[in-house]
């Protein structure tokens, strides 16, 4: 969570013992009927609660293997969240993490040649410089991530950076604490790619992200699995979550699987803009 800055903070507090006469010289009270509104909104994501038995029932509807996780801070919930997964392009998130973690790379700003390799990998899944990452990292540069990130089940493909295993719960846990585990210096830079996914590429949640949230996600296919995971933002409101999928009919149901599951779980965070909430799966 970020915190309030200084001035910021000492803005507040001026106000706080600022003189009446600087008020509006009269306030009316809120109606009574606009009070559960207001405190609803004040209670912010705690009163949300994801749709995880819509978000189950339709899954077992589809073939081949659905997992799920959705993580905020107050809570977690998904169908098969420790199932292992091939991670696809999916790693390549933690591989921009760890590149811009590394003690040579945190403090300084990154060169043109080093951008021209990140963002390719990110933004349009660049194969080849994933590679180039992979390769400069070393071998221990992602189990040593994943131990940071607080992941229970990362299995590293070496070389093969994506044969790494992955589990829904654990790209969750990741992704919503990208903001810590991001560099102060290249934090910005590093979320702007996860925003940048090329428009070919923008299946799934990047079609029912709720307004009002911005998104960051990341997604991996191959001929056997169908991944996105996403970290959604709203001031300090954070909402991770991630579908995994294996043994499809073919990309485009995989694809219409996720935009499916995504569009169960995330249903009311649009209402919070308007203070409706609602309670249960």
């Amino acid at each position: 969570m970020r915190r309030i800055l200084p001035v910021a903070a000492a803005a507040i507090a001026l106000l706080a013992f600022a003189p009446a006469a600087v008020a509006p010289l009269s306030r009316a009270p809120a109606p009574a009927e606009a009070r559960p509104a207001v405190e609803a909104a004040a209670r912010g994501l705690r009163a949300w609660r994801p749709r995880t038995a819509a978000a189950r029932a339709y899954a077992r509807t589809r073939s081949g293997i659905v997992a799920f996780s959705v993580r905020t801070a107050h809570r977690r919930a998904g169908l098969r969240e420790h199932a292992r997964f091939s991670s696809a392009s999916v790693v390549k998130a933690m591989l921009l993490v760890a590149y811009v973690r590394q003690p040579s790379v945190r403090r300084r700003a990154l060169s043109g040649a080093e951008r021209s390799m990140l963002a390719p990998m990110i933004h349009w899944s660049s194969n080849d410089d994933a590679s180039r990452v992979s390769v400069a990292l070393g071998a221990l540069a992602l189990p040593a991530l994943a131990r940071r990130a607080g992941m229970r089940h990362f299995s590293d493909g070496g070389p093969v950076w994506g044969a790494s295993q992955i589990t829904a719960a654990d790209q969750t846990r990741f992704f919503l604490r990208l903001d810590r585990l991001l560099p102060r210096r290249h934090r910005a830079y590093a979320l702007g790619l996860l925003r940048g996914i090329v428009p070919s590429q923008r299946w799934g949640v990047a079609r029912v992200t709720p307004r009002g949230w911005r998104l960051h996600f990341k997604g991996g296919w191959t001929s056997a699995v169908e991944h996105q995971v996403a970290l959604l933002t709203r001031g300090r409101e954070r909402v991770a979550v991630a579908v995994l999928t294996a043994g499809s009919p073919g990309a485009a149901y995989a694809r219409a699987t996720q935009e499916g599951v995504f569009r169960r779980l995330l249903r009311g965070l649009e209402g919070e803009l308007r203070g409706r909430w609602r309670r249960g799966p």
